[in-house]
């Protein structure tokens, strides 16, 4: 199953980039994620909780990021185990082109699933894949415009 995107940040590539490989952000930007810890520089072991129609598990499993070309592109790929639910496995290409005060992140995705996840049909699963897909940039973008308001300027003390 192949997906592909395209997000306009509000964000300069040297702050996207950042944040694509800051483990907190990445946290808090997975849809369902329950923890993510870094094993290594590029490294990441997640545990998401996610729901594909009537199958809701708990996924574990790792990312890694590769074919790194600071501030241009990277690659990650991922796989995790659902237990009875099945399995998940993909990569995406994803690709930053500076565009003066903003960003546009292109991706290009390829996944796979197996187990009972693989009996929903793929209709259900790409919808749910692109689903989450938007639900990640959306959350990712919040915390990009959530770090660049200035901090409150502390009133003086009298």
């Amino acid at each position: 199953m192949e997906l592909e995107g395209t997000q306009e940040l509000q964000a300069d590539p040297q702050t996207v980039w950042a944040a694509l490989f800051d483990r907190d952000v990445l946290e808090r930007a997975i849809p369902g994620c329950e923890t993510l810890e870094q094993t290594a520089e590029t490294e990441f072991a997640a545990t998401v909780k996610l729901k594909v129609g009537p199958v809701s598990a708990r996924f574990k499993g790792g990312v890694e990021l590769s074919d790194i070309v600071p501030l241009v592109s990277c690659t990650l790929s991922g796989k995790g185990s659902g237990g009875i639910a099945g399995f998940a496995k993909g990569a995406a290409r994803v690709t930053l082109e500076d565009l003066g005060e903003t960003t546009r992140l292109t991706y290009s995705a390829d996944a796979a699933v197996g187990g009972k996840l693989a009996s929903l049909g793929n209709r259900l699963i790409k919808s749910t894949a692109q689903k989450l897909a938007g639900e990640f940039f959306a959350n990712f973008e919040a915390i990009l415009a959530e770090q660049a308001e200035p901090a409150p300027v502390p009133e003086p003390a009298e």
